[in-house]
C-alpha cells in the first residue's frame, strides 16, 4: 500500500518576520492554517517539524502532530528528513515538504500533487501558477521556475531551471509555489548530497536536485497560494484570507 506523509517545517527566527507561524491570520496561528490544509487532503499522516517548543504547543493543543527536531539542519528539507526517518521509520512512498508560510493553499493541489507522485514519473514534484502581475513578475521574493513545456491543467512539465532575478530567455516560466513531494529514494538522495552551488548562490534548495540530475516534474494551479515573507505579505494574505471568512 502506497503510503504518504505530509511533513511542514517551522521555525520562529525567520529574519524577515520573526515568529512567523504565530502571527495571527483570522485569530488563528499560521502554522495552524497550513496544517488544517494538509489534513483536509486525507491524503496520509500529517506532522509539523519544528526547533521551537512554541510551536509544539500550539499543534498539540489543536490536536495535532508535532515533532521536535535538531536545532542545526541547515534546511527545511533536512528537519522533513528527520521526521521521516526517526518518527515514521522511513516507511512512506512519498514525502511532502508543505512549507509553512502558506496559509491559504488549497488543500485540492496538495492531493493533486500527491496523486501525480504516486505515478512514480519523477524524482520530486512540484507546483507553479501563472504570473498575475508585472510587480509579482519582477519582485525577486516570488521565485521562478522555467520548464521544457507550457503547463497545464492536469499536465506536468520538466523543470529546467529555478531563479529569482529578473526573466532570463526562457519561453516558459512560472511563478513558482514552494511544496515539494520526495519520492523516499529522491529524498535519501537528495540529503545525502551537499550543497550545491547554485543552490547557495541563488539560496534555493530545488537547485542541488537539478544540478544532480535529479527529475523535478511541475504541475500547474490556477491560483498562487501567498507565501508569507514580509510584512507587507502578512497584511496582503490576511486581506485575502478574511474577505473569503
Amino acid at each position: 500500500m502506497n503510503k504518504t506523509a505530509i511533513i511542514i517545517p517551522s521555525r520562529l527566527d525567520a529574519l524577515r518576520l520573526p515568529n512567523k507561524p504565530l502571527k495571527l491570520i483570522n485569530n488563528k496561528e499560521m502554522i495552524l492554517h497550513v496544517y488544517e490544509a494538509a489534513k483536509k487532503t486525507n491524503t496520509g499522516e500529517v506532522y509539523v517539524a519544528t526547533p521551537d517548543q512554541k510551536i509544539i504547543d500550539i499543534i498539540i493543543s489543536n490536536g495535532g502532530k508535532a515533532v521536535l527536531t535538531s536545532l542545526n539542519h541547515q534546511t527545511g528539507t533536512d528537519r522533513i528528513y528527520e521526521v521521516f526517518k526517526t518518527k515514521l521509520k522511513s516507511e512512506p512512498n512519498v514525502i511532502v515538504n508543505l512549507q509553512g508560510d502558506m496559509p491559504n493553499i488549497d488543500p485540492q493541489a496538495i492531493t493533486d500533487l500527491v496523486s501525480y507522485m504516486h505515478k512514480d514519473q519523477c524524482d520530486i514534484g512540484t507546483l507553479a501558477s501563472s504570473f498575475s502581475s508585472e510587480s509579482e513578475l519582477i519582485d525577486e521574493n516570488n521565485v521562478k521556475v522555467s520548464v521544457k513545456d507550457k503547463l497545464a491543467t492536469n499536465i506536468f512539465q520538466k523543470a529546467t531551471d529555478f531563479f529569482r532575478a529578473g526573466v532570463k530567455n526562457y519561453k516558459n516560466f512560472y511563478h513558482h509555489v514552494g511544496i515539494y513531494a520526495f519520492t523516499n529514494k529522491a529524498l535519501v538522495r537528495y540529503v545525502s548530497l551537499e550543497r550545491s552551488k547554485l543552490e547557495l548562490k541563488r539560496k534555493l534548495e530545488q537547485l542541488r536536485a537539478l544540478e544532480n540530475d535529479m527529475s523535478i516534474h511541475v504541475g500547474y494551479i490556477s491560483s498562487s497560494p501567498l507565501s508569507v515573507d514580509t510584512e507587507n505579505d502578512l497584511i496582503e494574505v490576511k486581506k485575502i484570507m478574511e474577505s473569503n471568512e
